[in-house]
């Protein structure tokens, strides 16, 4: 009798023959990689394609669809998109596929951004054909079953909206999305409880939504750990039955230019207190409004201190180190063509009421120049430590180049990016804090309302 690590050996073997029936080049791992944090771009019969021949047993990939909220036609489409990623193909069941993909040892999953949604994978190099194939097969032969909708896929977005309405941090970033950008970018990551989504979503609008997302010239397919010439071959096999644009009878998706509005909203809420203040700020790299003094004025603000038993050089990290009971954090969100600059306050009301005030005051000495110029070099290092150690995490890193072919036709790099925050100037960071103070600001409080303030109340302009 055969044991179970035969079978299973013999199972992977069928696998790998069956995804190509043709001799292809395998890599070990002893064998040279460039190492080289550059993607190499292409263009495969109309699918963009990027990958990184980092050195590795392993190979990350991903289908990245510029499909996110933003793009949505309808409410939930985009999540309801997502959730439908492995619920069968023409070829593959759900079964087989999930039998198929736990053969090989191999991970996949699915998640979506407000531009974007990404479906990757993680395996073994020598399985780079197989995983290719099932991508191309997921965009372009997905079956969209009305009874899987109502079954799984409706369950699934009720189960985020609960999620998200218990959660008075996603709320309020949800909600300083919206008094920023209003509808395209301010659209909710996840529809809330009350929008009807009955009224908007079924199983054919869905799919009408996949027509237009999964075409090739709205999708990019970029690699960790991969040979670009051979990518190259599988996906020009593999996604050739995607359709090169959307189809005329459905809406088309189009990028039109992201607008900051600002203002301020309110919530009630009984389970928690979070603040958000946000301000106009920076594009990613491979857009055209990229200001890396941004990054730096969010690393000079900061909130939790990286070393221990010390608040650091972050002015907000030494401002509230005496409330016991707040959470600090202040993050450039990057879009294509926009960014937020967001600093996030969570704790009890009257804690997250006192870190509000204190939070405009380091600002404000940034911009009035208070700031030393040896603070302002720590930032611009640990800035540079953010951006190469979130490029180098394998999911952003893809997701960010990904989105920067599909909407701009460039690839994220990370040596560029870095290099020009590490330019930035104490003058700069002034002059940008400046123009920040002195714009519209977006604040959104939820919580306790009787005791969180109000933005004119801490100094900020509405």
């Amino acid at each position: 009798m055969l044991s179970r690590s035969s079978l299973r050996q013999n199972a992977r073997r069928a696998l790998r023959q069956q995804c190509s029936a043709k001799p292809f080049s395998r890599r070990g791992l002893a064998a040279p990689a460039s190492g080289s944090f550059q993607y190499q771009t292409s263009d495969v019969s109309g699918t963009k394609v990027a990958s990184r021949d980092i050195p590795g047993p392993t190979t990350t990939l991903a289908m990245v669809a510029k499909a996110g909220t933003r793009y949505q036609w309808l409410p939930g489409l985009a999540e309801g998109l997502e959730k439908f990623a492995f619920k069968g193909t023409e070829k593959r069941t759900t079964v087989r596929m999930i039998r198929e993909i736990e053969l090989l040892g191999g991970e996949i999953n699915a998640y979506h951004t407000r531009e974007n949604i990404v479906i990757g994978a993680k395996f073994l190099r020598d399985d780079l054909p197989y995983f290719v194939e099932l991508l191309g097969e997921i965009a372009s032969e997905t079956r969209f079953l009305e009874h899987v909708y109502h079954e799984e896929v409706e369950k699934s977005i009720k189960l985020s909206q609960q999620k998200h309405l218990a959660s008075t941090a996603e709320m309020a970033l949800n909600s300083v999305h919206g008094l920023a950008f209003h509808r395209g970018l301010g659209e909710p990551l996840s529809p809330s409880s009350s929008t009807p989504l009955t009224k908007y979503l079924d199983a054919s609008t869905i799919q009408a939504y996949a027509s237009a997302a999964y075409a090739k010239s709205n999708v990019a397919v970029v690699a960790n750990g991969a040979d670009s010439a051979e990518l190259n071959k599988w996906v020009g096999e593999y996604f050739s039955e995607l359709a090169s644009t959307a189809p005329s009878s459905v809406p088309k998706i189009e990028t039109t230019q992201s607008k900051y509005f600002g203002g301020e909203e309110r919530i009630a809420h009984a389970s928690g207190n979070t603040m958000v203040l946000g301000f106009s700020g920076s594009s990613s790299f491979t857009g055209g409004f990229y200001k890396p003094e941004i990054a730096v004025i969010g690393s000079l603000l900061g909130g939790q201190s990286n070393i221990k038993w010390s608040p650091g050089f972050a002015l907000l990290s030494k401002a509230t180190s005496e409330l016991s009971y707040i959470s600090v954090d202040t993050k450039s969100h990057i879009y294509s063509d926009a960014g937020l600059l967001a600093i996030k306050l969570e704790g009890h009301a009257v804690d997250v009421r006192k870190a509000a005030f204190k939070a405009v005051e380091a600002l404000k000495s940034i911009a009035d120049g208070k700031v030393s110029s040896e603070d302002v070099k720590k930032a611009v290092a640990s800035a540079k430590f953010k951006e190469l150690e979130f490029g180098q995490n394998l999911w952003a890193g893809i997701e960010l180049t990904g989105s920067g072919l599909v909407q701009n036709g460039k690839a994220y790099q990370l040596d560029e990016s870095a290099k020009a925050i590490e330019g930035v100037t104490p003058e700069a960071v002034r002059k940008v804090a400046k123009a920040l103070l002195e714009s519209k600001a977006s604040v959104s409080s939820v919580g306790d309302l009787f005791v969180l303030p109000f933005a004119d109340e801490i100094g900020l302009q509405m």
